[in-house]
């Protein structure tokens, strides 16, 4: 709920803080004191479009800023964490707007567009009257509306669910249908480089074995000499210098037996030794072994020949290819399966299509259920307020199949008609302001215990009405705001008399400047603008007496 509002130098307003609390608050004061500039500073906040006309006279630019209690409103608060705009539980919004250039917000201290202002204001406070807060007006809201009283949730949630799950699904038959279109051409391509790409029997390994023997091949008679040399100086050739090793193990191995201290020496030119015996007779094997065969190494650069034309085709490097090949491979079996997987898809998309039919047409008929029952009591809630002969009426518009959404097969309108002979029209076009926040009131307070937006604000609620109208008008805001946080401006000492709490808005100038202050009103300085508002200029004792015993009907 609202727990703080500031402006500075917007219209008449220098500076004003109004620090608001729970339940009903009325907000008195003489015509002309600025009661509505309050309800205009808090639909600037919340996203309406400025006007650098609304600074105050002399002043360069205008701020408001409002603080928002988020505990009783979860849409806001699961908005703010979406947006990265989340602070706790805190919600502290800003705006500014200048003489020159463009106007600016904050949301939690980080700028936001006017889009971000009008989307959380649209979850935080609803301005019932000529103001485009009034989150009624939109089709959706009604619709959501309707469901939360009638306690449609669960199902409002299967046929969203089944819904979403045919879209899937048509959307990859459609995708499967559109590749099957050209499928005779792509399987007579993807069959070739099959086969082109399966000819050489090729895997990441062989490529590379493939890259090792040609380089072998290639520099055998380097291989050859190196090795035969090597063999010279190791084994076979004088002296050799496999023999002057072993020689040099006797002759160490006799000093050993005089001196242990040489038996390391000893050890290591006997491993020395043994292992130059091992290398020659490796290298020798390896000599023996190593063909000239230049028949060997045609054969093996074709076949790189072949592999690299084949990386230069499919763009792909060599050792990609293998690759290329599972995927040509399983395309090829999608494809020579797409029969068998589009009667599939078209059975599981029929079946999931009859069930979100099934689910659509039970949530229809338990919206019809609501909408009626939620017609009958609004209706007479706009009867008690004045609108004799008024009527409203939530009217159901099947949709034709092919318009079907996650939200069902029906748009959901609120009708009205505010006065006898007038033919029931949508709420968009009630052309009062009086008679919209009246019949919004009769909403609100009908569906008080499913609304989501923490406050309400009702301006011009009570134009053109008196009496026992006022007092229902007054007792039905008060009852409304035992649930939610209601601000409402009002003339009406009906109205006013039944708030939990009263604000008096007073005009003053000084040093002739015109300025407006809000002070809060204690129980006698309420019996005092209570008798105002009955008296008009003159109070009398009786007036006072009257006031005082309006207030005692409330408490």
């Amino acid at each position: 709920m609202l727990t703080y509002l500031q402006v500075r130098d917007l219209a008449i307003v220098s500076h004003l803080e109004l620090e608001c609390r729970s339940g009903m608050t009325a907000l008195t004061g003489e015509t002309g004191a600025g009661k509505s500039i309050l309800i205009e500073a808090l639909g600037l906040v919340l996203g309406d479009k400025a006007d650098a006309s609304l600074i105050r006279a002399g002043r360069e630019r205008a701020e408001i800023l409002a603080e928002i209690d988020l505990d009783h409103a979860p849409d806001a608060r699961d908005w703010l964490v979406e947006q990265g705009l989340d602070d706790d539980n805190a919600c502290v919004v800003r705006r500014l707007i200048v003489r020159e250039g463009r106007s600016r917000a904050f949301i939690n201290g980080r700028a936001a567009t006017g889009a971000q202002l009008r989307d959380l204001g649209e979850r935080l406070v609803d301005i019932h009257g000529q103001h485009a807060h009034q989150s009624l007006l939109r089709a959706n809201a009604q619709r959501e509306l309707l469901d939360a009283y009638g306690g449609h949730g669960d199902q409002v949630a299967a046929v969203a669910t089944t819904f979403r799950a045919f879209r899937d699904l048509d959307q990859r038959l459609q995708a499967l249908e559109a590749a099957s279109a050209d499928r005779a051409a792509r399987l007579d391509l993807l069959r070739f480089q099959v086969d082109e790409l399966s000819a050489l029997g090729l895997t990441v390994e062989a490529i590379e074995s493939l890259d090792q023997e040609q380089r072998r091949l290639s520099h055998i008679g380097r291989l050859q000499e190196t090795v035969g040399r090597l063999l010279i100086l190791l084994a076979d050739g004088e002296p050799a210098i496999d023999d002057q090793l072993r020689g040099a193990t006797r002759e160490i191995e006799e000093l050993a037996g005089i001196d242990p201290a040489l038996a390391e020496s000893r050890d290591l030119l006997e491993t020395a030794a043994i292992h130059a015996g091992e290398a020659a007779a490796g290298l020798r094997r390896y000599l023996d072994g190593l063909d000239l065969d230049p028949a060997a190494l045609q054969e093996v650069e074709i076949r790189l020949s072949q592999l690299h034309d084949l990386s230069r085709k499919y763009r792909v490097k060599p050792t990609e290819l293998p690759e290329l090949l599972d995927q040509r491979r399983a395309e090829l079996e999608a494809l020579e399966q797409s029969d068998v997987t589009l009667g599939d898809l078209r059975e599981r998309r029929e079946r999931v299509w009859r069930d979100f039919l099934a689910a659509a047409a039970k949530l229809t008929r338990t919206r019809q259920v609501a909408a009626e029952r939620l017609s009958t009591t609004v209706t007479r809630s706009m009867q008690q307020l004045g609108m004799n002969g008024g009527q409203f009426s939530l009217q159901l518009d099947p949709l034709p199949e092919e318009r079907a959404s996650a939200n069902g097969l029906e748009r959901v309108e609120m009708l009205v008609s505010a006065n006898p002979g007038q033919p029931l029209q949508p709420l968009t076009r009630v052309a009062s302001g009086g008679e919209l926040s009246r019949i919004s009131l009769a909403i609100q307070v009908a569906t008080a215990e499913c609304g989501r937006v923490p406050t309400l604000v009702f301006d011009e609620v009570d134009v053109g009405i008196g009496g026992g109208v006022a007092e229902i008008v007054g007792r039905l805001l008060r009852r409304l705001g035992e649930s939610r946080q209601v601000l409402c401006v009002t003339h009406l000492p009906q109205v006013a008399a039944q708030a939990h709490h009263q604000l008096r808005v007073r005009k003053e100038t000084i040093d002739g400047q015109t300025f407006t202050r809000i002070e809060p009103l204690d129980d006698r300085a309420r019996v005092d603008e209570i008798a105002r508002m009955l008296g008009g200029t003159e109070i009398t004792a009786r007036t006072r007496d009257h006031a005082s015993e309006m207030l005692d009907w409330t408490r």
